[in-house]
């Protein structure tokens, strides 16, 4: 007897950009409805506002629960939370805003640790419009990580090219190569690990790249920060069967991926590893944070207040987080026929 699909929440990011738009049209594709049941925590009126901006035909439905979601092709449903006035404007900084997609992910994060549902999918949040309404976190991670009362998680990107996992993230480069060491670097490693057996590749090579240039290049650049905070942690992860090689130099450690030599790379800050990756596949590309109560993925783009409320913005990412979501979600996935 097939299995039922996952529930996934998806949090309608800040209202004043592009995400009700992706969110519209992704939830309206076929294909999405196949892998999951998608049940939308935002604002029931934007929504609507996004469709008729798209001029695409759907029901929307507020739904108090993602439990009385019912699913059919044209058919959106939505946990209605109603904090947004009819007549906010498109591609403003709003701290109304802010706040409404503080709640949404907030009430993603309580169905979640409730078991509720089995993955979270996120539209982009504005950072400053968060913080303008007194949220002061340096994204989805560290807000999801609080929300959920988990300790530490790492930021995964996902392309069709290439996978990246960040040892840091959203700290200042002195922080971070301040931060880094043995032990946060084998964590890393084995969420990026175990997420890639669940995503179905159940020995992954994993390249691990230097902190300085040429990964130090045998003490020439550097202090020996590899041999000091990378290589321990390498050496222990392949005594355990874990595939991880370096330190590697980070100028090629991409490229190679790129080419199918790696199935994952792990970063050691944030430049090093969304630099490339938005050079290889931004426009699908997808944001994942693993060690959370359940997976969460993300469109990799932001709010693009520039095009906002005009019906130009691209579907594509967000399609490809909520594929993503569904196939590394807590329950089993049967595709519809």
């Amino acid at each position: 007897m097939p299995t039922a699909l996952p529930l996934i929440a998806v949090t309608m990011g800040d209202g004043a950009g592009v995400g009700p738009e992706v969110v519209v049209a992704a939830l309206l594709d076929d294909a999405v409805l196949n892998r999951c049941r998608p049940v939308v925590i935002g604002d029931a009126q934007r929504l609507r506002q996004a469709a008729r901006i798209l001029a695409l035909d759907c029901e929307i439905v507020a739904v108090d629960h993602p439990r009385d979601a019912e699913f059919m092709s044209g058919r959106i449903n939505v946990v209605d939370l109603g904090l947004l006035p009819a007549d906010l404007p498109w591609g403003k900084l709003s701290p109304v805003a802010g706040d409404a997609a503080y709640a949404y992910v907030a009430r993603a994060a309580e169905l979640a640790v409730a078991g509720d549902v089995h993955a979270i999918c996120t539209s982009p949040l504005n950072k400053e419009a968060l913080h303008a309404a007194g949220h002061i976190y340096p994204g989805h991670t560290e807000l999801l990580a609080h929300l959920t009362g988990t300790e530490e998680v790492s930021m995964m990107l996902s392309t069709e090219k290439v996978k990246v996992i960040h040892v840091t993230t959203h700290i200042g480069l002195i922080d971070a190569v301040n931060r880094i060491e043995p032990g946060l670097v084998e964590r890393t490693v084995r969420r990026g690990h175990e997420a890639m057996v669940r995503a179905g590749t159940p020995n992954p090579v994993i390249g691990v790249c230097g902190i300085n240039p040429h990964a130090g290049e045998n003490g020439l650049f550097g202090y020996g920060e590899e041999g000091e905070k990378i290589v321990p942690a390498l050496e222990k992860l392949r005594a355990e069967g874990v595939d991880a090689r370096g330190p590697l130099p980070a100028d090629t450690a991409f490229f190679l991926a790129a080419r199918g030599d790696y199935d994952l790379i792990v970063a050691m800050y944030h430049d090093q590893g969304h630099g490339p990756v938005k050079v290889l596949g931004i426009e699908a590309g997808v944001n994942l944070t693993v060690g959370l109560p359940v997976i969460r993925t993300s469109v990799d783009h932001g709010t693009a207040f520039d095009i906002a409320g005009t019906g130009a913005a691209e579907a594509g990412s967000m399609v490809e987080a909520l594929r993503q979501a569904a196939e590394m979600a807590t329950a089993p996935v049967t595709p519809a026929a």
